[in-house]
């Protein structure tokens, strides 16, 4: 079992992990801040988007059972890559589309993947995600980990996760 990682960001991390936790081969998903210049925010912190940080999830998964390219179509293919800091209602740079690698071959293949998203014109606007190198991952605050599982009758669950956990579904019936 070779377990790598990367981390995420596609607008609120509640979404994202909440993906991610559902996809075979993912082993572990950890909801946090990357990407700014305060040293361990605290969620108020991030949501002012002063801070710089980017909401996103630490993914690990074993390389054995899924690559990196197809956890970031899966990620593409559940969020909107073409809005500028934005996702849907959740407006502000801390909710901005980004890839933050660890290896040079991760930022390889994210240019490559979107590069494909590009070149096929999968999205009508173009594709306006990040891919940066990694640097200092905060996690968040526990009540943040695991937030849909904990909270799934929580209206923003209702209305924002659940239609992506069925498009997540579909793909993964499809494939």
């Amino acid at each position: 079992m070779s377990i790598k990682s990367i981390i995420l960001g596609g607008g609120c991390f509640w979404c994202t992990e909440a993906v991610f936790t559902q996809v075979p081969g993912v082993t572990q998903v950890t909801s946090g801040y990357a990407g700014g210049h305060t040293n361990n925010p605290s969620y108020r912190q991030v949501c002012t988007g002063e801070t710089g940080h980017a909401e996103v999830v630490k993914v690990e998964y074993d390389e054995s059972q899924i690559t990196l390219q197809e956890i970031l179509l899966l990620f593409f293919k559940t969020h909107d890559p073409t809005t500028h800091h934005r996702q849907g209602a959740d407006v502000g740079s801390q909710y901005r589309s980004v890839i933050l690698f660890e290896e040079d071959e991760q930022e390889t293949i994210a240019e490559e993947v979107v590069n494909r998203l590009e070149a096929e014109g999968v999205y009508a606007a173009p594709v306006v995600t990040e891919i940066e190198p990694m640097g200092l991952f905060w996690p968040a605050e526990a009540k943040h980990q695991n937030f849909y599982q904990k909270n799934p009758d929580y209206g923003y669950c209702q209305a924002v996760i659940n239609p992506k956990l069925a498009k997540l579904a579909k793909i993964l019936e499809e494939k």
